[in-house]
């Protein structure tokens, strides 16, 4: 029987927290080898409580959590792709990049768009002035900015002219030491489209967001658009975010099993604020070192 090795990750929510508390958990988690990787999200206001609750924008926290770290690698799950130009972003990883060089994944996602029944998104988005796109528009600019950022973070100047997004004479300088792999999150057959033709890493949420077989099949979908343009659907990292419980450890170590099973071996477990102390430790021992035997 073929050994499935699992990388483990965390994920801490920026809600309602302090600085000093994701530090504690980031700084917490770096001295423990059994997590490999940690993660913020990205967004401008809270998507559950008040909507006045403190909450930190992602990329300013991301450059002084990866200041304080120094073996974890880390992201986003994920940056909305409206939320700022493709150009922007690209600077802006690669300055976190110099920060600590070489630890960055870019976890991207299609952003806001418009669907029946949202208040989120509108309120987010209008809140701070951001484009809503159709589902559609959204996944187009998404594929633009695939695009766009790699040719940031590989070539010396170039010119851009698509649908969406127009740049002259744009210069990425200094760009990151190693190319950043590139996270792209979501479910839609569209986005498997980007997906299969510009990442290195697919991210879908697992229950209770989206359900086992939900996330089984739309993994088959993906060999399926990986195969359709001739990728080696193995050369596609699965990663997949499970909400811990706190009460109940072996609950979530059997949702871990689950999705191992069906292929996805890249774990972010998603732990929720407030951040008990020694929260990291604690999901090393019931979670990732069970799991992983």
């Amino acid at each position: 029987m073929e050994l499935t090795l699992l990388s483990f990750g965390i994920k801490t929510v920026p809600v309602g927290v302090t600085y000093t508390d994701l530090l504690r958990v980031w700084q917490e988690a770096d001295e423990l080898p059994a997590i490999e990787h940690a993660w913020l999200w990205d967004h401008l206001l809270p998507l559950f409580g008040p909507v006045d609750t403190p909450i930190h924008e992602g990329w300013t926290m991301l450059a002084a959590l990866a200041a304080r770290t120094e073996r974890l690698s880390f992201g986003h799950l994920v940056t909305g792709n409206l939320t700022r130009a493709p150009a922007l972003l690209a600077k802006m990883a690669a300055t976190v990049d110099a920060v600590a060089p070489g630890r960055l994944v870019l976890g991207l996602g299609v952003g806001g768009t418009r669907q029946p029944g949202d208040t989120l998104v509108p309120r987010e988005y209008g809140a701070y002035g951001l484009h809503i796109a159709s589902p559609g528009e959204g996944v187009a600019r998404l594929a633009e900015s695939c695009q766009i950022i790699r040719r940031m973070w590989t070539e010396d100047r170039f010119d851009f002219e698509g649908r969406h997004y127009r740049l002259r004479d744009v210069v990425c300088e200094p760009k990151p030491a190693r190319r950043p792999p590139l996270l792209v999150g979501g479910w839609g057959d569209r986005t498997l489209g980007v997906v299969a033709e510009h990442a290195d890493i697919w991210n879908v949420p697992g229950p209770p967001h989206n359900s086992l077989e939900f996330v089984a099949e739309r993994n088959r979908a993906l060999d399926e658009r990986c195969a359709a343009i001739g990728r080696d659907p193995a050369s596609l990292i699965r990663s997949t975010q499970v909400t811990v419980s706190y009460e109940d450890p072996g609950a979530t170590r059997a949702v871990v099993k689950e999705l191992a099973g069906i292929g996805l071996t890249h774990i972010v477990l998603n732990l929720r604020p407030p951040f008990p102390a020694g929260v990291a430790r604690w999901a090393a021992d019931e979670i990732i070192t069970p799991s992983s035997g």
